[in-house]
C-alpha cells in the first residue's frame, strides 16, 4: 500500500508534524498514532482468523489464485528473462512444442499426425539454365 512512499516524504511529514503540532503534542500524538495502527492490525488479524475458523480448508484454497493473481500482478518481462538464464529452465514460457510453420514430416500412412493433410515433400531446386538458354515464360503469370 505505501510501496510508493520514500524516506524523503517521510521526513517532509516528521517535519510538517513537529511545525503542526509543536514539539509538546509531538510525542502524544505519536504513541496515538501507534495505538491505532496496533489496534487496526489487531483487528485484521482477528477478521483474518475468524474467516479462517468459519471457511476451514477452503479458505487455503481461495488463497492459492490469489497468490497466483499477485505473481500475474507483479509480472515482469526481464525477470522472465533473468530466471531463465541463471536458473536454467529450457522453456519458461512453454514454446517447446511450437514450430515456426514447418510442416510435420512424421505421420503415419502418408499423413501428417497432427492435421491429418497430406505431407508434401518440399520439391528440388531447379537445375540451372545452360550458357544461351532463355528461362521458361508463364504467359499466365506476368
Amino acid at each position: 500500500m505505501f510501496d510508493s512512499v520514500g524516506w524523503g516524504e517521510i521526513l517532509v511529514l516528521i517535519i510538517a508534524g513537529l511545525f503542526i503540532l509543536g514539539p509538546e503534542r509531538l510525542p502524544e500524538a505519536a504513541s496515538w498514532l501507534a495505538k491505532s495502527v496496533r489496534k487496526v492490525r489487531e483487528f485484521a488479524t482477528g477478521a483474518k482468523e475468524q474467516l479462517r475458523e468459519e471457511m476451514g480448508p477452503e479458505f487455503d484454497q481461495l488463497r492459492k489464485p490469489l497468490e497466483d493473481l499477485r505473481g500475474l500482478r507483479n509480472f515482469d518481462p526481464k525477470r522472465v528473462v533473468t530466471q531463465h538464464l541463471f536458473d536454467g529452465d529450457a522453456d519458461p514460457l512453454g514454446l517447446k512444442g511450437i514450430t515456426n510453420g514447418s510442416p510435420n514430416l512424421s505421420g503415419t500412412n502418408g499423413t501428417n499426425g497432427s492435421n491429418g493433410h497430406p505431407v508434401t515433400q518440399p520439391q528440388a531446386a531447379p537445375e540451372p539454365l545452360k550458357p544461351g538458354e532463355r528461362p521458361p515464360i508463364d504467359p499466365d503469370a506476368t
